[in-house]
């Protein structure tokens, strides 16, 4: 392979996505089962003697999360980090949620029962806890234009808004 560099070319217009990301847990098995039992993940691999425990995100290959668990230590962070997925699947998003024991929050951490629109992507998300209170979004982009004057709301009034404006 050759590393020497040729052109300007911007390497991130190179990337395709993020393939993996990783959290910190306490509880490394309750974090396997809600991801693989709640969220639906497909567990790929754990290695006990690292605390380690990789999930497919999307199938295999398509992307991965990593769990490394940390134990009793008294000190721990809350991140974020969000899947992607259709707009299709967002339909029922958080009735699904709910039906398994899970609130959906909105942006600002409420209990919401509609995905909110982010609307300078425009895309829908929608935000729950998982068991380290790690803050993890589902979002999907719209295939509509961007409305930065929308800021943040439920889908509800971003349909509302659409319709009016035609």
């Amino acid at each position: 392979m050759n590393h020497h560099v040729t052109t300007t070319a911007n390497i991130g217009t190179e990337l395709t996505g993020v393939y993996e990301t990783h959290l910190t847990v306490r509880d490394l098995d309750r974090s396997i089962a809600f991801y693989r039992d709640i969220i639906g993940l497909e567990l790929a691999r754990v290695l006990p003697e690292r605390q380690v425990a990789f999930l497919w995100v999307g199938g295999p290959e398509q992307g991965m999360l990593g769990l490394w668990g940390t134990g009793t230590a008294p000190m721990g962070m809350r991140l974020h980090m969000a899947f992607r997925s259709t707009p299709a699947a967002m339909d029922g998003i958080c009735d699904r949620l709910s039906d398994v024991g899970v609130q959906p929050l909105d942006f600002n951490g409420a209990p919401t029962e509609e995905p909110v629109v982010l609307g300078w992507m425009p895309a829908l998300s929608v935000y729950f806890k998982d068991p380290d209170g790690h803050s993890i979004e589902i979002l999907s982009y719209l295939n509509e234009e961007p409305d930065p004057a929308f800021g943040v709301a439920g889908f509800a009034q971003w349909e509302t808004q659409r319709r009016t404006a035609q």
